[in-house]
């Protein structure tokens, strides 16, 4: 397996209408334009944070703009996912600090052009956020929608919001069982297991269907690795969630599966110990799985000098070209596209 070609672009550049950039998203409209979306103001956190969008027409991506702004709160962590007649949906979460998230989207029938005006994802939610966290929803065989989410607090843990009737409604799973253990494994004075997760938990869960109709989610662990769940009946439960080898540096990592059946992950493949909150989020790295996500092969690194460069977010192309968007450095959003063989 080869990249065959590669495009690189920084979506804003020195002319950016924003201090900093995080947490981007993306998706493909019916007539092929590409959509990337991300918050953007002076740092994350702060009340001028606000929801930008660019989109990619004809090679070439417009001036962003702001799209979605809460007065004074910040914004975050937005999400883009298609519904099945086309619509554009963007989800987005609003609070001062994570454990109070709303989660609010806007709607386009345009292809990004134009965006409603913002609706509560679910009226009265107080738990820190429904619907997607960070990652795109998927679409099972069955036709619903299940939304990757998690919850942070004093401790993190992670779902999957269902809708059956194409985003309109939501119905939460159960959480995903966790073993848990201390904060650091070395005021412990005992050696790391990998059936448990230390530190807080698990969040921004991943998710794809396998051939068999099996559900599975790849999770960001404050473990120092990646984690993994399946479930059997469609996302409503799942088992307990289990370390897969993969380091990670409790960083935002996403994958997407092919027309193929391979698995196309992006994650920054470093570890820091567990217990503790992060290491450095570079490199950022593709790897692919073609076996259901057991084993990974490393394909190419889109980053590797120092900085940050994290929370990719990867989708499958009309032509199965691979399209990503990443944080570059804290200062604008990354697209890369590669085309594998």
């Amino acid at each position: 397996m080869r990249i065959k070609n590669r495009i690189k672009e920084l979506i804003a550049g020195e002319e950016r209408a924003f201090d900093s950039a995080h947490a981007s998203t993306l998706v493909q409209a019916e007539d092929g334009t590409v959509i990337a979306a991300w918050f953007g103001g002076s740092w994350e956190k702060a009340p001028d944070v606000a929801i930008w969008l660019s989109r990619r027409v004809h090679d070439k991506w417009e001036t962003p703009r702001v799209v979605a702004d809460v007065r004074g709160v910040a914004t975050w962590n937005p999400v883009l996912f298609r519904k099945e007649d086309g619509t554009i949906v963007l989800f987005y979460k609003a609070g001062e600090i994570i454990p109070t998230w709303k989660t609010w989207y806007v709607e386009s029938r345009d292809n990004g052009v134009t965006f409603s005006e913002p609706k509560e994802l679910v009226p009265g939610d107080e738990q820190g956020g429904r619907g997607p966290v960070k990652n795109k929803p998927i679409r099972l065989a069955d036709g619903s929608v299940l939304a990757p989410a998690s919850l942070e607090g004093e401790v993190w843990d992670a779902f999957v919001d269902i809708s059956r009737d194409d985003c309109a409604t939501w119905e939460m799973s159960s959480m995903v069982p966790l073993r848990r253990a201390g904060i650091d494994v070395r005021a412990m004075n005992r050696p790391y297991d990998k059936h448990h997760v230390y530190g807080k938990g698990v969040i921004q869960p991943t998710l794809w269907q396998d051939d068999t109709g099996e559900v599975h989610m790849f999770l960001r662990s404050t473990s120092s690795r990646i984690f993994r769940s399946d479930s059997v009946d469609g996302g409503r439960t799942w088992c307990t969630a289990y370390d897969t080898g993969l380091p990670n540096n409790n960083s935002g990592l996403d994958l997407v599966k092919m027309g193929n059946g391979n698995l196309v992950l992006v994650y920054n493949p470093r570890e820091n110990y567990p217990g503790m909150f992060k290491g450095s989020r570079t490199p950022l790295s593709v790897a692919v799985s073609r076996d259901n996500g057991v084993t990974f092969e490393h394909l190419t690194d889109l980053e590797t000098a120092q900085g940050n460069f994290c929370y990719p977010s990867v989708i499958c192309g009309a032509n199965q070209e691979i399209m990503i968007t990443y944080t570059w450095d804290r200062q604008t959003v990354a697209y890369c596209q590669l085309e594998i063989e």
